[in-house]
Order: structure tokens, then sequence, then C-alpha cells
């Protein structure tokens, strides 16, 4: 499976939203210039990306939510997945950083403001089954651009292989 980067995302004093930049440095413990305010359900090595692809943003705006890049925290948006692409365990090459998928995000009062009515747990993978952003450990940390190929490797299939 393909993609691209669409968008790159960080906020150095925490929360929402977080804001677009051109380049995310990407290391073991994080993103460089991204904090997390609340280190008990974000961050950390396990949670060290979180990621959001883009069919994911336009069904939830195609269902009038006021969602826009950044706005739920996600540090990449991606574009070009479909449904069932990612999923936990999986490997994701993203220019030349290596992750992968730990786990989803559930979502939390925070990124309420992204929902009509507030209806954050419009973006639940309990709820919705890869309705989600997922967070991500590093694998090989390094830089990602906008515009970057997004490669989910196949179960089994080694980094480095094509």
């Amino acid at each position: 499976m393909q993609g691209v980067v669409r968008g790159l995302h960080v906020n150095p004093n925490g929360g929402v939203p977080k804001h677009p930049v051109d380049q995310l440095i990407v290391h073991f413990s994080g993103c460089e210039g991204d904090k997390q305010n609340d280190r008990k359900h974000h961050g950390g090595p396990e949670k060290a990306v979180c990621l959001m692809e883009r069919w994911v943003m336009d069904r939830l705006q195609s269902a009038g939510h006021p969602i826009q890049p950044g706005t739920t925290g996600e540090n990449v948006l991606i574009g070009g997945t479909q449904p069932g692409d990612i999923t936990v365990g999986v490997r994701v090459i993203i220019g030349g950083v290596v992750l992968t998928i730990t786990g989803d995000a559930p979502p939390c009062k925070t990124i309420r403001e992204s929902f009509l009515a507030g209806a954050f747990r419009d973006l639940s993978h309990k709820r919705l089954p890869g309705q989600t952003r997922w967070y991500a450990s590093v694998h090989q940390p390094g830089t990602i651009r906008l515009g970057d190929d997004v490669r989910v490797l196949n179960e089994g299939e080694q980094v480095g292989s094509q």
C-alpha cells in the first residue's frame, strides 16, 4: 500500500490544535517541537507519533464535523490509504522513518471542538473500527517531510524489501 504525507503538526505548548510544519523530526521518544500535556495518556515510546488517515477526516467532514488537520492532535496526516490498511502491529515507512502501529488513540474531551455538538466519540475505534487516530512507536528515527511517500508493509515483509 502506498500513500503520501498530507500534513505534519506539532504544538510546543502541548494540547490541541497542533500547528502545521513542513517537516517533522522524529525521535524514539516523540516528535521534536511537540509537547503532550497529559503524559499519562499521550506520548512516550509506545505513543511517540500520532497518525490520522485522510479518509477518516474526509468522512467526519462529510458528516458536518468542523475537524481540520491538526485539530485532533495528530502529528502526521496520511493520504492514499483505505480502511483497513493501517491496523495495530503493522509497520509504516514514512520517508526514512519506520514506525510500528501500537494502538488506537482513544478520543477525549480535549478534541470536542472538532465535532458537532462535541461528538468527539465519532473518532472512536471501539465504535467505528478504523475510524481513529493511531499511535506508533519509532523503529527508525529520522525526518518526515510534506509529500513524503508512505508505505505500509505487508505482513511478514521486512523493512528495505520491495
